[in-house]
């Protein structure tokens, strides 16, 4: 799509001869000989660039500015100007303006500037998409969950995303945590700016103050040049402390003092540097018993724990195994390039009955490690691992049922895990399955579902 570029000087031979260039680079270009007319053009129509002269008559060009950054902010602004000085330039930078370039013009460094501008302004617009992206991967609906332990921790996180405050995130390895503390962080008002994750459990104990607060050059060996502090980088954004617990006692303070004002002191300076930053921390220990122990500060523990969002384990929402499976499946079978609708039912039994060591993460490795196998349109027991076709054979034995029974099982446990994932759409549920939505209401029926 041409970008549409706003010729303003009421100087003719200037205003046309700017626009018979910038034509011949193939934009689209519109021309005003005054501001008054400039501005009713901007009101009434999109602008991707105004390339405006400051004297004029009606309105002069940096009142014209002022007005454009009102009524259309997207719309870029090169000042040109006859009468150079170092105070109007400031003026304009400080109103808004992209540019400032001085009489006479210079055509090969005019359309210098003007494509260096569409440059950042296509990738500030690609900027933007990547992050309405990351809003959508992290909005609420696409973290997975129906249970009602995690119906409470949806209506938790839903409200903390609305406030600035510290929230610490507790819950065995794997449960998620990272991903509930991205979706507080894209679902707040900081969601624009940078979300910035560290491990503390992988930070070497000796450059752990460096890599949080940063250092000067020279304040210890190897420190060969300044270096931002992941608190710095993170100013306007949200850090992410995981296993916060191992962070060393000693620097414990430290972080209690960047909660509490808000600035950070790198090694080797004497001036503490001001930043605005969210804290969400994760720990997969009880801080509470470190404090009774003595190894995590009780101060800062409280400072911390302004918010406990607790994510449960896996065996305490077996409810959401079905709807995990069938989410994990859409992510992996879409990237390996495979058709790959669900899982049998056999196979969501397993894993149901399945101990989960490494909760929810591992099983998503499972079903990606499935996947890779599966020949059909739906993972098989022969998928999965040899120690889950061991459980599935031993709880066959045990029963007796007829082969009717089974296959009245198998519909029921089916309709109801599609009944699940499709969030009780029955329409879908009917479409997917090629029956009627009639049809559907009566195996409902037949089957006991509720």
């Amino acid at each position: 799509m041409k970008k549409k570029i706003l010729v303003v000087d009421d100087e003719s031979l200037i205003r046309e001869s700017l626009a018979f260039v910038l034509r011949k680079e193939d934009y689209e270009v519109d021309e005003a000989s005054n501001g008054l007319q400039a501005l009713e053009k901007i009101k009434s129509d999109n602008y991707d660039l105004l390339i405006t002269d400051i004297e004029m008559p009606e309105i002069k060009g940096i009142e014209l500015l002022e007005k454009t950054r009102q009524y259309s902010p997207d719309t870029f602004v090169i000042l040109i100007t006859a009468y150079a000085s170092i105070e109007t330039a400031i003026s304009a930078f400080r109103k808004g303006a992209s540019d400032y370039i001085l009489k006479p013009l210079e055509f090969e460094d005019l359309l210098h500037r003007v494509r260096k501008i569409f440059e950042y302004k296509d990738l500030l617009q690609e900027n933007i998409n990547l992050r309405a992206e990351l809003n959508r991967e992290y909005d609420f609906q696409n973290i997975i969950g129906e249970s009602p332990v995690m119906k409470q921790v949806f209506e938790l996180v839903k409200r903390v995303s609305k406030t600035d405050g510290t929230v610490l995130i507790t819950g065995k390895s794997g449960t998620g945590k990272e991903l509930i503390a991205r979706a507080i962080h894209y679902n707040s008002k900081r969601a624009a700016q940078k979300f910035v994750a560290i491990n503390c459990g992988a930070i070497v104990e000796t450059l752990f103050e460096s890599e949080l607060f940063g250092h000067k050059k020279g304040s210890f060996t190897g420190a060969t040049s300044d270096k931002d502090g992941l608190f710095k980088i993170a100013d306007g954004g949200t850090i992410f402390l995981d296993e916060v617990s191992e962070i060393p006692l000693h620097l414990q303070v430290k972080l209690l003092r960047v909660i509490e004002e808000r600035e950070v002191l790198p090694v080797g300076s004497t001036t503490p540097i001001k930043v605005d930053v969210r804290i969400i921390t994760a720990s997969n220990k009880s801080l509470r018993e470190l404090v009774e122990e003595g190894k995590f500060r009780e101060d800062l523990f409280y400072r911390l724990n302004i918010v406990e969002i607790h994510l449960p384990a896996l065996e305490e929402r077996k409810e959401d195994i079905a709807s995990l499976v069938h989410h994990f499946i859409k992510k992996h079978s879409k990237k390996m390039g495979k058709v790959v609708h669900g899982a049998t039912n056999d196979v969501i039994k397993v894993l149901m009955n399945h101990t989960w060591k490494g909760q929810v993460r591992e099983l998503e490795n499972i079903i990606e490690r499935a996947l890779i196998f599966a020949d059909g349109e739906y993972i098989t027991l022969k998928d999965l691992p040899e120690e889950f076709r061991k459980k599935s054979i031993q709880g066959f034995s045990q029963t007796s049922s007829t082969l009717k029974d089974k296959i009245k099982e198998f519909e029921r446990d089916y309709i109801k895990s599609r009944l699940e994932f499709h969030r009780y759409d029955k329409n879908l549920v009917a479409s997917e399955l090629g029956i009627s939505v009639s049809s559907l209401y009566r195996k409902i029926d037949e089957l006991g579902i509720k």
